[in-house]
């Protein structure tokens, strides 16, 4: 099966990958503000909403079948492990991005030796059992971790679980082998031939991709731009969606 893009909008095309378990519906916010002025080509990545049909297996093998789907000289957004692979497709298919938005990205989501700025192999193993015996409340607890519990959040996110709902959820399986390309990948030692222009835009208060893992990436990608956003988490497009419109505009404008 193939991978479904949504394509809307007008003017220089944006690709937009999201994050593991979820789906394109986390754009919704963003949506109408970004096809005013750019092609939006929504992916849903293998294994999620309405590519769900299509295989999950390894990062290379996402990263294959996301390329395929999108036009050449695309700018290319990815938020979490859609930002992982993102960085594969532009080290693998460096023709088919423009500039590349890396969002709540690390090159190494596990804890590793000289590697502190990630979650614990407890963490991942947690959600791999969970995800056995209630997949439904493990989306909804990985959610919540995604804001740290900030209550201005609380409705965005209610809106949010309901949108991707309506997508249709990622099976166990799916999921299960996205957490296994979230534990296996450590993209660290490949960053050097990106050449692309890329911004690392990363939330002050993120606790599933640290700040300083984001800080780490933007000074080993040779044409990266470091952003911090203030008081943000996991998700500053939807907590911050001014600020965060405005340095993507500033940086795609550039």
């Amino acid at each position: 099966m193939t991978v479904r893009v949504e394509v809307v909008g007008r003017g220089p095309d944006l690709t937009m990958l999201h994050g593991w378990g979820l789906n394109s519906a986390v754009w919704n916010g963003l949506r109408d503000a970004l096809a005013e002025r750019f092609t939006l080509h929504i992916v849903d990545l293998p294994g999620h909403g309405h590519s769900a049909t299509t295989a999950i297996t390894t990062i290379g093998a996402m990263m294959n079948d996301v390329a395929r789907a999108i036009p050449l000289r695309s700018h290319l957004l990815g938020w979490s492990l859609g930002g992982q692979v993102a960085l594969e497709i532009a080290r693998c298919h460096p023709d088919r991005v423009n500039k590349l938005l890396l969002v709540a990205t690390t090159p190494c989501f596990m804890q590793r030796e000289n590697w502190p700025h990630a979650v614990s192999p407890d963490v991942l193993a947690d959600f791999g059992s969970s995800l056995l015996n209630d997949t439904a409340a493990t989306i909804r607890r990985f959610l919540a971790l995604q804001v740290l519990s900030r209550p201005n959040m609380r409705d965005k996110m209610a809106i949010l679980q309901r949108e991707v709902t309506s997508r249709g959820n990622a099976g166990t399986a799916a999921l299960a082998a996205g957490l296994e390309i979230l534990r296996a990948t450590d993209l660290r030692e490949r960053l050097a031939s990106i050449e692309h222009d890329s911004l690392v835009l990363q939330g002050e208060h993120d606790g599933l991709t640290p700040e300083p893992a984001g800080r780490w990436l933007a000074t080993k990608l040779p044409n990266a731009r470091y952003v911090m956003l203030s008081g943000a988490a996991h998700t500053p497009f939807l907590s911050h969606p001014a600020a965060f419109l405005q340095e993507l505009d500033c940086f795609l404008a550039s």
